[in-house]
């Protein structure tokens, strides 16, 4: 069984948005999708009553892991993967270390989403080095562009994200479609499936199945010696 985690210190970012998308996206190419909730917002869980309600077609098991359980994780893992399943996706609260500590490093993969702003670049940069310093396979996710995303502000994040680590593909840009499908409990696949943010999806899901499947330290998580040693 492998894992993605959506983690980030700083709010806004559409990180519960990108999980639910990305959660869809992989049950549509096979997967059997748990997605675990840790943050006490209880949005992902929220996403799921209302995926439950809309009887989708695509299944995806959305249930809450509260904090106390999470010295147990790997346990809990293991007992998803005997039931069959095949990846689980993690919303975590970026505030709260000790449970960043711990899903990391669990989690086959990291992802941390930043809108292209400056505050962003540097909140999300503190969060990147808890990860570096698991040694865990990690990638910014660029979140909420302008729908031009050559415009000089992505441009500038990316080069920011760039120069800290490794940047998922794609940019990400800012679309009604990404609200409006998680107000109806769905992931974009399934609310406009020939959109562009469902195509956008679809390649960071691509992305980070590929980054799974591929064990060579290309993926892991870097950091210049400058930061590292900070």
């Amino acid at each position: 069984m492998r894992s993605i985690a959506f983690l980030t210190q700083k709010g806004g970012t559409g990180k519960t948005t990108l999980a639910a998308s990305l959660a869809v996206a992989a049950a549509v190419s096979g997967e059997k999708v748990v997605a675990l909730d840790l943050d006490p917002q209880g949005s992902l869980a929220r996403w799921g009553e209302r995926r439950a309600a809309a009887k989708c077609k695509h299944r995806v098991v959305v249930e809450p892991l509260e904090r106390e359980r999470l010295p147990r994780l790997a346990a809990i893992l293991d007992g998803l993967a005997g039931v069959g399943f095949t990846l689980a996706i993690f919303d975590i609260a970026g505030a709260d270390n000790a449970a960043v500590r711990l899903v990391t490093d669990a989690a086959d993969l990291c992802l941390l989403p930043a809108r292209p702003s400056r505050l962003d670049v540097e909140a999300t940069a503190a969060t990147f080095r808890a990860v570096f310093l698991a040694k865990r396979k990690a990638a910014f996710v660029l979140n909420q562009c302008p729908p031009n995303y050559r415009s000089h502000r992505a441009s500038e994040a990316a080069k920011g994200l760039t120069g800290l680590g490794v940047l998922a593909e794609p940019l990400l840009s800012a679309r009604m479609d990404y609200q409006d499908a998680i107000a109806a409990g769905l992931g974009v696949s399934e609310f406009s499936g020939d959109g562009r943010a469902a195509r956008e999806i679809a390649i960071l899901w691509q992305w980070a199945r590929a980054q799974l499947a591929d064990g060579k330290a290309a993926g892991v998580a870097t950091m210049p010696a400058r930061q590292a040693a900070a």
